[in-house]
């Protein structure tokens, strides 16, 4: 079956990490029309907007998109192109997979958590207020609690609708992919009214599944956890600040950003990506290990119902990493981009599995 997908290179290091993927997936027989489309600083240029509407309008007839990173500039300029992808395009599941892979060094060998990450509200709601103005002087009186000169005040909405959403999301996914436990990470023993429903939400969702184990813990202890003892874990679900942290904490258990695909999933369509950023400074260098992409892309074609074509890609990168002969960098080797995305496609192609991979 040809699936139409939308793809977005991105910038900075984005368009030679999406050739890799390219390869991979056109490797592994997946029968797919990749529709191009602008985003980042390519389409500031052209249309003096880093989302054009007509990117958006081919992620929302298309259904799904491979998106490489787009650079989101630091203290000031455009808000960031993710949140608002995520935004406009109720994208309120963030998913991100880290496992370890046989052959990367890493603390704790055997490690596969998955983090499901509220999407939409929390601080990245975007909600804020500068230093002096009238709304931070109401907010003032309205808490009445003195603020300190010159302070920026940011809001923070939680809400039952959406804990609800992303909670269900978790144990849905539980349940599809055979997980044994849920983890819900919060703050509500001090943000009793945010982080409180979030909590409050997820034991009531949680009692729906009861094949499904189910705890909670406050986040600061959660990330305890993780580096004292992170096979005691499984699918982590979190609001919004507290997911994007801890899915960078669980991808250095794992070897690095590099390793650490993503999704962004709403109940219309679905946009695939790697964790980590554009990298700039490494645009054009050939040097940027591109597996993060690359899993990124498979967990696309499991979306799209290729699941043997998911399987090989994984696959495909299992040995890469084993054999350790195309290595970047960031994993102790000198391979390039492009020396990644060949040899993974030619294991892919010649069927070169090694029979205990996975």
């Amino acid at each position: 079956m040809k699936h139409k997908v939308t793809l977005l290179p991105g910038d900075g290091i984005g368009p030679e990490i999406t050739e890799a993927a390219k390869k991979v997936v056109a490797a592994a027989t997946a029968d797919i029309e990749w529709e191009i489309q602008p985003a980042g600083a390519e389409a500031i240029e052209k249309f003096g907007t880093p989302m054009p509407e007509s990117t958006v309008e081919s992620i929302r007839k298309n259904r799904v998109a491979l998106k490489g990173p787009i650079t989101t500039p630091v203290g000031g300029g455009f808000r960031s192109v993710n949140v608002y992808i995520r935004k406009k395009l109720n994208l309120y599941a963030c998913l991100r997979p880290c496992r370890s892979f046989e052959g990367v060094e890493v603390p704790f060998p055997g490690i596969d958590l998955v983090v499901v990450r509220e999407n939409t509200e929390d601080v990245y709601a975007g909600i804020e207020f500068e230093k002096n103005s009238e709304e931070v002087k109401k907010l003032s009186e309205i808490s009445k609690v003195e603020f300190p000169a010159n302070c920026g005040i940011s809001i923070k909405p939680i809400s039952e609708e959406a804990s609800e959403k992303i909670c269900r999301f978790a144990f849905e996914y539980a349940v599809k992919h055979k997980r044994k436990k849920v983890t819900g990470v919060h703050k509500a023993n001090i943000m009793k009214y945010t982080d409180g429903i979030f909590l409050d939400v997820f034991r009531k969702v949680a009692a729906e599944y009861p094949q499904i184990e189910s705890e909670d813990r406050i986040v600061d202890n959660m990330t305890m956890q993780l580096v004292k003892k992170p096979q005691l874990y499984d699918v982590l679900v979190l609001p919004n600040l507290y997911g994007d942290i801890i899915s960078d904490l669980c991808a250095g258990l794992v070897g690095g950003l590099g390793l650490a695909p993503g999704a962004n999933i709403g109940d219309d369509c679905a946009v695939f990506e790697p964790t980590h950023g554009s990298a700039p400074k490494h645009a054009g260098k050939n040097r940027i290990n591109p597996i993060s992409m690359i899993l990124s892309s498979a967990m696309m074609l499991d979306y799209l119902g290729e699941s043997d074509a998911s399987e090989k890609v994984v696959k495909g990168v299992s040995n890469l990493i084993r054999e350790g002969k195309f290595l970047t960098y960031d994993l102790g080797g000198s391979a390039k981009t492009s020396e990644v995305g060949d040899r993974i496609a030619e294991i892919i192609s010649k069927g070169e599995f090694a029979e205990d991979v996975l």
